[in-house]
């Protein structure tokens, strides 16, 4: 099992940026991909991007592709979420999360790991 801390949310007026990180420790040589998702209030939790643990391989939803970028440091560890441009509606909790033998990273359930989530909340 892998742990996974987030920090990095906050409060950020539109058009602003905030940069999301994510620690994993434990089992992590038998992680595959990792990712993020966000949870809005009275939402479902959405898929935001992700990037897979070996390769460099990276993959956004629509709705932030062009304005996202995720990385990973592997010497510590980390994943991080750069989000720049922001929008009102990306106000949510953003989970970090990481499994093995993923098949369809945008598929939630396909993760065994999460992190514990920190809110981003942009005002207009």
């Amino acid at each position: 099992q892998v742990q996974l801390v987030e920090s990095g949310g906050g409060l950020v007026q539109a058009g602003g940026s905030l940069r999301l990180s994510c620690e994993a420790s434990g089992r992590t040589f038998s992680s595959n991909a990792m990712g993020w998702f966000r949870q809005a209030p009275r939402k479902e939790r959405e898929f935001v991007a992700a990037i897979s643990w070996s390769g460099n391989i990276p993959y956004y939803a629509d709705s932030v592709k062009g304005r996202f970028t995720i990385s990973r440091d592997k010497a510590k560890n980390t994943l991080f979420l750069q989000m720049d441009a922001l929008k009102p509606e990306d106000t949510a909790v953003y989970y970090c999360a990481s499994g093995p033998r993923i098949t369809s990273v945008r598929v939630a359930t396909q993760y065994n790991s999460w992190g514990q989530g920190t809110q981003v909340t942009v005002s207009s």
